[in-house]
């Protein structure tokens, strides 16, 4: 383990720069945390933090200039990964013949060259979100190629969970909150009187970028406040998800009348599935101009929460709300590991904040299971 102070991140970004990389980071803009591009230390919410619960996400200062001391904001890295839109067929007409292009993995939808991005601050439950989604597009046996080429141009800068909010459950998805695996570096920030970052590289990429940087052999002391501060956020967790058995628990209760009475309050907006790190349904859409010459075909991301999405000949598979809800909790915690090996869920806490009506996907557990129903808050 390395130590690298505050003054000297900005050189980390100057660095990725120089070897292409586009830099992507949280930022704040209209009062929420956001990824977009960023280019310096100065765009990160510097001593910003977040307050979250069921139907409920706030910003507010902190007493520190902390650049990563919140969980997690509404965008996930998921949209660069695996956009909203991709064209997958451009066709023009040719006097009586058809052109017919499929644009090249290798570039963007608008036929720019597909860029090499560093992520910069994925928090470790986004970055499990990562690797399932490497099995969804990767090790499924089949390849999704926009994705693979995304993926190979990658750099991913992990941030260790100093802070949790009240959505939170990573822990209990053993996918937070310190960052196991997947990552070129991981840092562990400590703000105060000191302000510096412990930092672990993953690969032979991260090594490289993290020897050109001033860095010291982090201290025992050093050490100790960086794994007390990613306990802090173990401890703060606002919510936990028994995971024993819950795959046989969700498969054998298809009739649980927990699914009506949820039902009755989920408006089906998709907004769980919009906002989730692991989400991955989609559909594909045709266009043509009034004069019939040209003609695109676009993948763009879609919802089990839709009417539509389970249309086929004669109706849709999934007419009710009840059964749509029951559909995504049923796969994200249980069909999930038949597909892919493990659970769709990171337990970011995103479905329960981004809920208009707050909705716990935790609690909707504890139900169906039977037990009595406790509360969840544990701030500190």
């Amino acid at each position: 383990m390395f130590t690298v102070d505050r003054t000297n991140v900005d050189q980390l970004f100057r660095l990725l720069q120089q070897k292409g990389y586009t830099l992507i980071g949280p930022t704040v803009r209209d009062g929420a945390l956001i990824l977009d591009a960023i280019s310096s230390a100065s765009d990160l919410p510097v001593g910003w933090t977040d307050d979250q619960g069921p139907a409920h996400y706030r910003l507010r200062r902190r007493d520190d200039a902390s650049l990563f001391g919140y969980s997690v904001g509404a965008h996930s890295w998921k949209r660069y990964l695996f956009p909203p839109a991709v064209k997958l067929v451009d066709a023009r007409r040719q006097g009586r013949s058809m052109d017919c292009t499929s644009p090249s993995p290798d570039s963007a939808s608008q036929g720019t060259p597909l860029k090499k991005y560093a992520f910069i601050g994925v928090k470790p439950c986004e970055l499990n979100a990562i690797l399932i989604q490497d099995k969804v597009f990767l090790g499924s046996g089949t390849v999704d190629p926009f994705y693979k080429a995304a993926r190979e141009r990658l750099f991913i800068v992990a941030a260790n969970c100093t802070q949790a909010s009240g959505t939170c459950f990573c822990a209990s998805m053993d996918a937070g909150p310190r960052a196991q695996r997947g990552f070129d570096l991981a840092i562990t920030e400590v703000a105060g009187k000191q302000h510096y970052f412990v930092i672990d590289a993953g690969s032979k990429k991260g090594t490289e970028i993290l020897l050109e940087l001033p860095h010291r052999k982090s201290s025992q002391q050093e050490l100790d406040e960086a794994a007390r501060r990613v306990q802090k956020a173990t401890d703060q967790m606002g919510r936990q998800l028994d995971t024993a058995g819950v795959r046989d628990l969700l498969l054998k209760n298809p009739e649980h009348p927990r699914w009506e009475e949820v039902s009755q309050r989920c408006l089906n907006c998709a907004n769980c599935t919009l906002v989730c790190p692991t989400c991955f349904c989609s559909s594909v859409e045709d266009t043509t101009d009034l004069a019939g010459k040209t003609a695109e075909r676009w993948r763009r991301w879609d919802s089990c929460f839709t009417l539509d999405f389970s249309y086929i000949h004669g109706g849709c598979i999934r007419s009710s709300g009840k059964s749509r809800f029951r559909q995504w909790m049923t796969h994200k915690l249980a069909s999930w590991n038949d597909q892919f090996g493990s659970s769709g869920c990171v337990g970011c806490g995103r479905c329960i904040t981004w809920c208009p009506v707050g909705i716990d996907i935790t609690e909707e557990v504890r139900a169906i299971r039977g037990t009595k129903r406790q509360e969840q808050l544990m701030h500190s």
